[in-house]
């Protein structure tokens, strides 16, 4: 595999690069530790409150009286401790199942299976649990949190290396724990007596050295990670033992990834004894010294449409209040701090534009600073047949269209025209089978991006 190793020298230097400058907008405040934000597919906001309620925030700003799911007499919020983590189903609007990772009121941590009530979309039926994946937790800390669904149907979790202090067990390293890992299982199809299914693919299937469940391995504390549908890539923010903050990166469908924990902190040796030669490792695509921030909070590649400057940028912060950027190019951008907030999480509402949380209670919306064309009603673009095996035509019923690139879930242009009609055929025999985007562009310079299938 190919590796990146950054220099802080280097890192640094990247900060004066004219880019994006990212600020912040007051959005809704009185949470009480809001620690998590997820979107169902409608234009609802979950938040997620360590103590184990979970709100319904309106886009005006507004929240539901009544929270959507308490179940504060389940958990132990006690420090790193608390409901960490939200996802909801692929399919939620046809089965109404969302998942939680929360820790249990021994400190373990819980994945489980939660139910939106039958008759009202508001609220959950608290009653409903199904235990998915229970994980004893020898210490207080490193817990993970976050959970997410790939575009594969799959639901990821981040797990920390245990607590204490150095990974002293190399709990991070060993592939009979589940500890310090990310996890992929199939929640549709449960097998071997549990209540979820593993993958086929998943790198230790069969493997009597490794945990089936296992997709990477190798972090010491992944509290926040985001994927990428766009590009098919997930991004961790992995928390430092005291030296270096770290981000990493990696194509979602490169399995058996080796993050490097507890053999590297970031790309700096940290305890090397029985570790695997570093071509084998991993390394952050971004890092800077734990003395600058806090604790690293992972946070989301900018898919709205609202900054143009924002685009493709994968934008992160610190528990301190700093935030930062990562460009397409890679160079690490401190865009500031505010020390008055105390950054603990971000999220993503239907229209793919971000909020970052601040443990206090309050939640920002993230700003750019260039305001990008505005996209045209995807309604108005048509694309037939899709799924497409051997050609596919695209038409507009308002526009005059002047360009088609085809892009992979990698963020790689497969193919481009420019040409000036209200429709265009193009041919996809050359294409392999999978899932595309389509990004037209207008004579009047307005854009719409839409999935293609070809089968």
């Amino acid at each position: 595999m190919k590796k990146i190793i950054p220099l802080f020298a280097l890192l640094f230097l990247a900060c004066s690069i004219q880019a994006q400058v990212v600020s912040i907008e007051p959005f809704a405040d009185g949470f009480s530790s809001p620690i998590d934000l997820q979107n169902a597919g409608d234009e609802r906001l979950f938040v997620v409150e360590k103590s184990g309620v979970i709100k319904i925030l309106n886009l005006d700003g507004t929240v539901n009286p009544t929270p959507f799911l308490d179940i504060q007499s389940l958990i132990n919020d006690a420090g790193e401790r608390g409901l960490l983590g939200l996802a909801f189903h692929p399919d939620y609007a046809t089965n109404g199942f969302f998942y939680v990772h929360y820790s249990d009121t021994n400190g373990d941590t819980q994945i489980s299976r939660f139910s939106v009530d039958s008759g009202n979309p508001d609220i959950a039926d608290s009653t409903s649990e199904l235990s998915i994946l229970f994980v004893d937790q020898p210490a207080s800390n490193h817990n993970g949190g976050s959970i997410a669904f790939g575009t594969d149907g799959m639901l990821y979790i981040a797990l920390g290396d245990g607590g204490g202090g150095g990974d002293q067990d190399n709990n991070a390293q060993n592939l009979l724990l589940l500890l310090g890992k990310l996890l992929r299982i199939d929640v549709d199809n449960p097998t071997g007596g549990n209540n979820y299914g593993i993958p086929a693919n998943n790198p230790f299937v069969g493997n009597p050295d490794g945990r089936d469940e296992i997709w990477a391995y190798g972090l010491r504390n992944p509290y926040r990670f985001s994927i990428d549908d766009e590009a098919g890539d997930i991004w961790i923010g992995d928390v430092g033992q005291g030296s270096v903050e770290e981000v990493n990166k990696a194509p979602l469908s490169e399995a058996g990834i080796n993050y490097g924990w507890r053999c590297f902190e970031g790309s700096e040796p940290f305890n090397t004894g029985g570790c695997p030669d570093p071509s084998e490792l991993t390394f952050p695509v971004a890092e800077y010294p734990w003395s600058a921030g806090g604790s690293v909070v992972g946070g989301y590649v900018y898919r709205g449409s609202i900054y143009q400057d924002l685009q493709e940028v994968y934008i992160f912060a610190d528990i301190d209040g700093m935030i930062s950027t990562v460009d397409s190019d890679l160079n690490y951008i401190d865009q500031g701090s505010y020390p008055e907030f105390f950054w603990v999480g971000f999220g993503e509402d239907i229209n793919e534009e971000l909020y970052l949380l601040d443990i206090t209670g309050s939640i920002v919306k993230i700003q750019g600073s260039v305001l990008s064309v505005p996209e045209f009603d995807k309604n108005s673009i048509s694309i037939s047949p899709n799924p497409a095996s051997d050609y596919v035509t695209i038409s507009s019923s308002e526009r005059i269209l002047t360009s088609i690139q085809v892009v992979d879930i990698r963020g790689s242009i497969i193919m481009s025209e420019n040409f000036s009609a209200p429709q265009r055929t193009i041919e996809t025999t050359s294409l392999s089978q999978g899932i595309y985007m389509i990004q037209v562009l207008a004579d009047d310079g307005s854009k719409v991006t839409k999935k293609l299938v070809v089968q």
